[in-house]
C-alpha cells in the first residue's frame, strides 16, 4: 500500500507541444495489460539523460547513451516493461537496436534518432516480434493527453502511476513540463532504480539542457533509496521540444532558464518522492535529514548509511522505538574524525539523543507515538560544520519479502 500518494488526476497532467504518446499491449510478460509506450516527438526535439552507473547496465541504456552522443535530434521514445533487456549480451544489444530500426521505419527518421528503455525481469530475452507487432497500435493511439495512460503502461511493481506536471510564465509566454516515472523497488542512488520521462515545450540549448537534467536528478532521483539496491536500468531522460511560444534558452544564467530548472526539478522531486512513497511493501515515508556537516557529501553520507540500514528500516516498520541502530548507522558511517560527543538525534519533534548519548528528557513512548505515524522526520546533527543535506526512504516490511520472493511467480 503506497504511503499517502493516490494516482495523479488526469486532468491536471498538461500536454505538451510537440509530444504525443501512444500505448499498447505486447504481451511482453502477461497477457491483456499495457506494456509498449511509444512517444513522438516534434522534428528538432532535444534530449540529455542521467543512467545508473550499475556495470551491468541493460541494452538499451548503452543504446541510450551511444544515440545522445551522435547528436542528433530526439524523434521518438520506445519504452516496454515486463523485460529488462539487461545481462542479455550482444543478443540483448541487437534487440535493442532492432526496436530504435522498426520505430525509425514507422516515424519517418534515423535510428540513432530513437531512444530505447526496458524495465523488468533481468537476463530475460527482449520479446522483440511481440514489440514489433504491436508498434502499429500504439502508434495508432498517439495523443498530446496520454499522459496517465502513459504512467500506466511503464509500471512493473508499481501500485500507483506516477505523473507530474507545472507550467509558468517566462517573458509573457507558458512554458509547459510534464513527466512521468515508475519505480517501487531497487531504488538506491546514482541513479536510483527507476524509468523517468520529463518533456517540456521549451527550446533549450543542449548543453543548457544537460546540466538542468543533471542538477534535476541531484536534488531528486539521486535524493530517494528502498532497498539499497542499484538496478541495471535506471534513466531519466528531458526532453525539450522548442514548440512552444517561449524564446529559447541558450545560457544558463538567463532567468528564464533559473524559472524552468525550478520546474523540472518540482517534477523529478514529485515523481522521485511518489517511488520512495510506492515503496514495495512500504507503510512509513521517511525523511532523513543530516545537519551541521563539514560537507554536503559527508552529510549525505551519513543520511544514506541510516537510509541503508536494514536494522533501522525494519525498526521502523514495527514502530519499535530502538534508536540506538540509528546512531550505530552514524558511527558506521565512515566518518573515521567524528566526535560521538557531539552528535543530536531527533525523531519529529522529540529529542533523543544528546551529546551522543540517551538524552536525559526522552520517554521511549514518545519515540513510538512518532513511529507509530505514517511519515516520519529523522534529524542528526553532527555538530562540526554547517552543510546539511536530506534524503528520503521507507521502512522495510514483511511484504517486500514476500514481493520480491515471488515477483516471477
Amino acid at each position: 500500500m503506497a504511503v499517502g500518494l493516490k494516482a495523479p488526476d488526469r486532468a491536471a497532467l498538461r500536454p505538451v507541444a510537440g509530444c504525443a504518446l501512444g500505448w499498447a499491449q505486447a504481451g511482453i510478460r502477461k497477457a491483456g495489460r499495457k506494456d509498449l509506450l511509444l512517444v513522438q516527438l516534434a522534428e528538432g526535439a532535444r534530449a540529455a539523460g542521467v543512467f545508473t552507473r550499475n556495470r551491468f547496465c541493460a541494452a538499451p541504456v548503452q543504446i541510450c547513451r551511444e544515440h545522445l552522443a551522435a547528436g542528433l535530434p530526439i524523434r521518438a521514445l520506445l519504452v516496454n516493461s515486463g523485460c529488462a533487456n539487461a545481462g542479455t549480451g550482444s543478443a540483448g544489444l541487437a534487440d535493442a537496436r532492432r526496436t530504435c530500426e522498426a520505430v525509425a521505419r514507422l516515424l519517418g527518421c534515423k535510428p540513432a534518432q530513437v531512444l530505447p528503455f526496458s524495465t523488468g525481469v533481468i537476463m530475460e530475452p527482449l520479446p522483440v516480434q511481440a514489440m514489433l507487432d504491436a508498434l502499429p497500435q500504439a502508434q495508432g493511439r498517439l495523443d498530446a493527453a496520454a499522459w496517465f495512460e502513459a504512467a500506466e503502461t511503464i509500471m512493473t511493481t508499481d501500485t500507483v502511476p506516477k505523473a507530474a506536471s507545472k507550467s509558468f510564465q517566462a517573458d509573457g509566454a507558458t512554458i509547459t513540463v510534464t513527466g512521468i516515472a515508475k519505480g517501487a523497488g531497487m531504488i538506491r542512488p546514482d541513479m536510483a532504480t527507476l524509468l523517468a520521462f520529463v518533456v517540456t515545450d521549451a527550446a533549450v540549448d543542449r548543453d543548457v539542457l544537460s546540466e538542468l537534467t543533471r542538477r534535476a536528478a541531484d536534488r531528486s532521483f539521486n535524493r530517494i533509496t528502498v532497498d539499497g539496491d542499484m538496478s541495471t536500468n535506471d534513466s531519466f531522460v528531458v526532453v525539450a521540444t522548442g514548440c512552444g511560444a517561449a524564446r529559447p534558452i541558450a545560457q544558463l544564467d538567463d532567468p528564464a532558464c533559473a524559472q524552468l530548472e525550478q520546474a523540472l526539478c518540482e517534477v523529478a522531486q514529485e515523481l522521485a518522492l511518489a517511488i520512495v512513497r510506492d515503496g514495495e511493501g512500504a507503510s512509513k515515508f521517511i525523511r532523513i535529514t543530516v545537519q551541521d556537516a563539514r560537507s554536503e557529501r559527508e552529510a549525505s553520507t551519513v543520511a544514506y548509511a541510516i537510509a541503508h540500514s536494514p536494522l533501522v528500516k525494519t525498526a521502523m516498520f514495527a514502530s519499535d522505538p530502538n534508536l540506538g541502530r540509528i546512531l550505530s548507522a552514524v558511527g558506521a558511517s565512515g566518518i573515521e574524525d567524528l566526535d560521538p560527543s557531539s552528535v543530536q538525534l531527533y525523531l519529529n519533534d522529540v529529542w533523543v539523543a544528546r551529546d551522543g548519548a540517551r538524552h536525559p528528557g526522552y520517554r521511549e513512548q514518545d519515540g513510538q507515538r512518532v513511529m507509530r505515524g505514517a511519515e516520519i522526520l529523522v534529524r542528526v546533527a553532527l555538530g562540526r560544520g554547517s552543510a546539511e543535506a536530506s534524503v528520503w526512504t521507507c521502512d522495510l516490511s514483511h511484504q517486500y519479502v514476500s514481493i520480491n520472493a515471488d515477483y516471477r511467480s
